[in-house]
């Protein structure tokens, strides 16, 4: 069994949101931590019909006198039963635990939260730490980081399965669109540009779709938590930088799967690609889990120069470059240096495909495995 860094929220006897995206193990994790509870499944078909039709009916799932956790999975299914959820707490003193896959798509149908009667926490894909010794950096970047991948026979039908069930559960149930092969095409082009600063106009013009729909279905997928947009970083910026945000799938195994093999193909983008998404994955794990309080960036000038994740916050500042190489020169941390030349206060990591440990003056050097190990580590440091 694999322990999960996440467990602050069983120590405040208080009800709470765990949002993540479907398959980064939620209902594991509440099941498994809170045994005896009462477990409400609205991914069950006759609960969702007959909580849908009468939200008040919640109350009948509960048994009188009743005072442990009571789970309702997949809570954004039916957002009025935050109104009871509500209620409950409020009249009865009962503690929740709400899963989801989305919390913005919670906000965006006028829910609040529970205004703060409910602290909130994020379930991601494994990282380094959980697995120890079970860590195989090579599996993760072909395959990523779902739980369910480390007992799959067959990783690579999982995933495709995963992306199929998302697109039949969530973008049909949910009328998120109602032409399905687009957004399939989409998915495609949006996974090559993964990591790229967005371009909607080339995408609009390679999906055929209007700029509107290309930037409502970006919106989509970050509902959904299957990917999120990185702004540029322009505090007391000293030089023009580019304004567009890049884009990153959570996870580098769904990245993997809906990228299209071409020809063209050269190793190096999607190898790049997929080593920027581990670290980016594990960077919002690791903040999330231990409560960091970053916030990530990128960083690219107009002349060029970039910084590949920036992450600012009250315990740090630093500036990470990912290079997949296994040998690295100082001109590799020319960006770096110029981001330094900027801002000062930033420490500096260049991430790496090799085996050694060094310095170039201000750059730590790190390889892949050994930065990923050290995460926790490196951004407590104040």
């Amino acid at each position: 069994m694999i322990s999960r860094i996440l467990e602050k929220p069983l120590k405040h006897p208080k009800s709470f949101f765990l949002f993540g995206p479907r398959g980064t193990g939620k209902t594991y994790w509440v099941k498994t931590h809170l045994e005896g509870a009462v477990y409400i499944d609205l991914l069950n078909t006759e609960t969702y019909t007959l909580l849908l039709a009468n939200p008040h009916r919640l109350i009948e799932f509960i048994p009188k006198g009743y005072k442990n956790w009571i789970i309702i999975d997949e809570v954004q299914r039916i957002p009025a039963l935050l109104n009871e959820v509500h209620r409950l707490i409020e009249q009865d003193h009962h503690h929740f635990v709400l899963t989801g896959s989305s919390a913005r798509a919670l906000r965006k149908k006028g829910v609040n939260l529970l205004a703060g009667r409910a602290l909130i926490y994020h379930m991601h894909p494994l990282v380094q730490q959980e697995l120890g010794d079970k860590f195989d950096l090579k599996q993760a970047l072909q395959y990523g980081l779902l739980p369910a991948i480390l007992s799959e026979p067959n990783p690579q039908a999982y995933l495709k399965a995963y992306v199929n069930t998302y697109l039949r559960e969530e973008i049909l149930q949910e009328g998120l669109t109602r032409n399905l092969s687009a957004f399939t095409r989409f998915l495609e082009i949006a996974s090559l540009s993964q990591g790229q600063i967005l371009n909607m106009a080339n995408i609009s013009r390679e999906a055929n779709l209007s700029q509107k729909i290309i930037s409502s279905y970006f919106e989509i997928l970050e509902d959904l938590l299957l990917g999120s947009k990185l702004p540029i970083f322009t505090k007391r910026a000293k030089r023009q930088t580019i304004q567009h945000p890049k884009f990153y799938f959570f996870d580098v195994g769904v990245y993997q799967i809906l990228r299209p093999r071409g020809f063209s193909d050269t190793q190096a983008e999607v190898d790049g690609a997929a080593l920027e998404t581990l670290f980016l994955q594990s960077l919002k794990a690791i903040n999330d889990y231990y409560e960091f309080e970053y916030q990530m960036y990128y960083w690219r000038t107009i002349a060029g120069l970039e910084v590949d994740f920036v992450l600012y916050g009250p315990n740090g500042f630093y500036a990470f470059e990912i290079k997949r190489s296994r040998t690295v020169s100082k001109n590799d941390a020319k960006g770096l240096k110029a981001f330094k030349e900027d801002f000062p206060d930033a420490t500096l990591y260049l991430i790496y495909g090799g085996d050694q440990e060094y310095y170039f003056d201000d750059v730590e050097v790190l390889p892949m495995l050994q930065a990923l190990q050290r995460l926790p580590e490196i951004l407590s440091k104040k």
